[in-house]
């Protein structure tokens, strides 16, 4: 089986951040931008069946998304997927800015970042809801474990 954990393609998630900030620039109108972020989405490493159950249901969100955490050397990783395929790659977006940092890191990089590029408003109020609260879950993760 493959490792359903996000690996970090940046070298922070402050970096990951302005990647993301980046890429979205290159689009010229938000339907170009969602088309960016559904392929995000499909590109998530398989989430495994058995974890899409109610114990791994992110609360909040509209569409089912499920999200996993384990830590290695210090540092958390996170799984996730959404039956939508636009929830999919907000969970994608999440999980290159989170995945592979320590606790500190994560409970520093406040989710605000969505409001500054622009993902929230251009969100349904539903799935503004939804990502807020799947930043919610990874950040109260990396507090409790």
């Amino acid at each position: 089986m493959t490792d359903p954990f996000v690996q970090p393609a940046d070298p922070t998630a402050a970096d990951a951040i302005a990647a993301i900030g980046e890429d979205l620039a290159l689009f010229d109108d938000w339907m170009e931008r969602y088309q960016y972020i559904i392929e995000l989405g499909r590109n998530l490493p398989a989430f495994p069946d058995d974890w899409a159950d109610d114990a791994h249901r992110v609360p909040g969100c509209q569409s089912k998304v499920w999200m996993e955490l384990i830590e290695r050397d210090g540092k958390l990783y996170f799984a996730g997927a959404s039956d939508a395929a636009i929830v999919a790659g907000l969970v994608a977006l999440l999980l290159r800015v989170y995945s592979g940092r320590d606790r500190a890191e994560i409970a520093a990089t406040d989710p605000v970042f969505l409001k500054d590029l622009g993902l929230l408003e251009a969100l349904s109020t539903n799935r503004g809801n939804g990502i807020a609260a799947m930043a919610r879950k990874i950040r109260e993760g990396a507090a409790q474990t």
